[in-house]
């Protein structure tokens, strides 16, 4: 995704942050009503799509393809992707085929839903989701939205109504993922983007669009969407969800900081994190990471990060290693059924090639990771039919 190398470093908030945190703190807007989830409803499992891998498409996907030109990143080229020399690559998933054959491995896989990181329609990152609207096969998986603060939040109110309506058709369609409870699920990141020049004026207008937003979809006689703000800290977080009225807090990736430390260390940075979001008293979507290395950004740079380290990364996960820290990400819902009325897990990230999460097949792995994950969200499943709650072990 488009955003800096520093994630893990939350100290350096921008100031509309510290703003609206504030804001929030005086004003004290409280979370909606907690509606908790039957404990008996199964855990689904959603995988984030950055869908930039399209080449002359827009700058950004030339970018991204140079940055696994370099022989040592091809290992982590798609399986739609292939290798023209030495050191160049084509990676071009913007086809219908391609787009098939993702829903039938995800589907494969067990996976309930994608997250598509939204873009305008006009724009070539929102090709990914558009392939997918229109696939025949598109009932094998469904989707949900991630929306951007920066995005969204562009063009203030006069803007707002009209990407506010694509969104509430867009929930409209069969397949959108829902909670137990019946409502569209919605994950927000970089909620600060929202306000500042061009943007919303202020937390209070920010505040207003969102909830006018909630009452169109109740207009559309649709359940009040279950908004999900998503960051790197959870008290920020915490003060976000109060301010905008959202449901829930949650992560879009995970980075402790470690320096070319082992997948171990990132899982359970990552599993800690499960409580420290849940301390804050807000209710939890817990993110399930499948790495966090992006050496080729910072080797190949793109305007996007700023300052890189490239000694600041993890090891690549085994499949099962992988399937394993995702299956305590599942159990972690069951036995918190107050913090996780949602009932869902989301994985970073289902193409994340080049920032070191992903779990879509590659020309290298194939679909070790999918079998993996297959293997244990099946073992889940089995267990839910028993009662347990142990979840995927």
């Amino acid at each position: 995704m488009l955003h800096g190398a520093d994630g893990v470093l939350v100290s350096r908030l921008t100031l509309a942050t510290i703003l609206m945190v504030a804001w929030g703190m005086v004003n004290g807007f409280a979370v909606p009503e907690n509606h908790s989830a039957p404990a008996s409803a199964p855990v689904s499992v959603g995988a984030i799509r950055w869908d930039a891998w399209h080449g002359p498409a827009s700058d950004v996907g030339l970018m991204v393809e140079k940055t696994l030109a370099p022989a040592h990143w091809h290992y982590r080229i798609p399986f739609y992707g292939r290798v023209i020399a030495k050191d160049a690559v084509e990676i071009r998933g913007d086809t219908r085929d391609v787009m098939d054959r993702e829903i039938l491995y995800a589907h494969e896989a067990g996976l309930d839903y994608w997250a598509f990181v939204v873009y305008p329609e006009e724009h070539a990152l929102s090709r990914g989701l558009q392939l997918y609207l229109s696939s025949s096969l598109k009932d094998r998986i469904g989707f949900c939205l991630i929306l951007q603060g920066g995005w969204e939040g562009r063009g203030g109110q006069a803007a707002w109504e009209k990407k506010a309506n694509r969104y509430v058709n867009l929930l409209r369609d069969p397949m959108y993922q829902k909670t137990p409870q019946g409502r569209p699920l919605i994950y927000l990141y970089s909620v600060e983007g929202l306000v500042g020049t061009d943007r919303f004026d202020s937390w209070e207008e920010a505040r207003a669009a969102f909830d006018r937003f909630r009452d169109m979809v109740r207009r559309e006689g649709l359940p009040d969407p279950y908004i999900v703000a998503q960051g790197w800290s959870p008290e920020i977080l915490a003060q976000q969800a109060d301010t905008l009225g959202l449901d829930a807090i949650g992560a879009y990736a995970s980075n402790g900081g470690g320096r070319a430390a082992p997948y171990r260390e990132l899982a359970a940075h990552t599993e800690n994190w499960w409580d420290a979001f849940a301390a804050t008293g807000r209710q939890v979507v817990p993110l399930a990471t499948a790495g966090w290395d992006m050496r080729p950004r910072i080797e190949t740079p793109v305007p996007w990060v700023k300052d890189g380290d490239i000694e600041q990364y993890y090891a690549l996960p085994t499949p099962e290693e992988l399937a394993g820290h995702v299956a305590k990400a599942v159990a972690w819902c069951q036995n918190h059924p107050d913090a996780a009325p949602a009932r869902t897990v989301l994985i970073y990230a289902w193409n994340e090639f080049d920032e070191g999460g992903w779990i879509c097949p590659t020309l290298n792995e194939g679909t070790a990771r999918l079998d993996a994950l297959r293997n244990a969200l099946m073992r889940g499943k089995r267990d839910e039919g028993k009662g347990s709650s142990a979840g995927l072990r």
